[in-house]
């Protein structure tokens, strides 16, 4: 299968590449570009692990192929820290013991900056509903709930704390990649990603 010429910007910095037209973007993000924060859990758009930022909006990265984020702006986990100086909501994770394995989280950091931009002042059921589409085996729900109305607590406080989401890393030079070697939540939730192209349509998760 013939490679395709990628070039597209990952928390402020530009990666080019060359991938087969079927390679995911979790995969060139995590293969090409080396940033291994966004994860892969089931592959079929579910878990939510591996939701990332697109021009602002979440999208599962393992539904999309890397050809359809030509040119696109990109946010991952990585991206949210200033240094070393955890992001708001971040910092509200840690301290309420919002994650225990830590797998799930890149998504539900990625899931909650959004929604807390759209919605600085969200009531329980909001939370609830936004955090519906990612899934976690661990944690029972409660302390995510609990950061995630803490992290908008500190963001209305401090509107100087926030960062709108595309501006999360200043510019770094940009990284040219090599070519990579051929290979062969509940129902009614109202805050879902929004997925660019043809990619499959997400179910949701059980009931918590």
């Amino acid at each position: 299968m013939p490679l395709r010429r990628i070039t597209l910007r990952v928390n402020g910095a530009t990666y080019a590449g060359e991938a087969e037209p079927r390679k995911t973007l979790a995969d060139f993000i995590r293969e090409d570009c080396g940033l291994t924060g966004t994860h892969l859990g089931c592959e079929h758009g579910v878990c939510g692990a591996c939701t990332i930022l697109m021009d602002g909006q979440t999208v599962r990265s393992c539904l999309m192929f890397a050809v359809q984020a030509e040119g696109a702006e990109l946010t991952t986990v990585e991206g949210l820290a200033d240094g070393d100086r955890l992001h708001p909501i971040q910092q509200a994770y840690w301290d309420h013991h919002a994650l225990q394995c830590g797998f799930c989280t890149p998504g539900f950091l990625m899931t909650t900056v959004e929604f807390l931009n759209d919605n600085p002042q969200p009531t329980e059921r909001e939370i609830r509903e936004a955090l519906a589409g990612n899934l976690c085996r661990c944690t029972g729900y409660q302390n995510i709930v609990k950061a995630v109305a803490a992290a908008a607590h500190t963001l209305a406080a401090a509107p100087g704390a926030r960062r709108e989401i595309g501006t999360a890393a200043p510019p770094r030079a940009a990284n040219v990649m090599a070519a990579p070697r051929k290979t062969g939540g509940p129902p009614g939730a109202s805050h879902r990603p929004r997925h660019s192209g043809k990619t499959a349509k997400r179910r949701s998760g059980p009931k918590r």
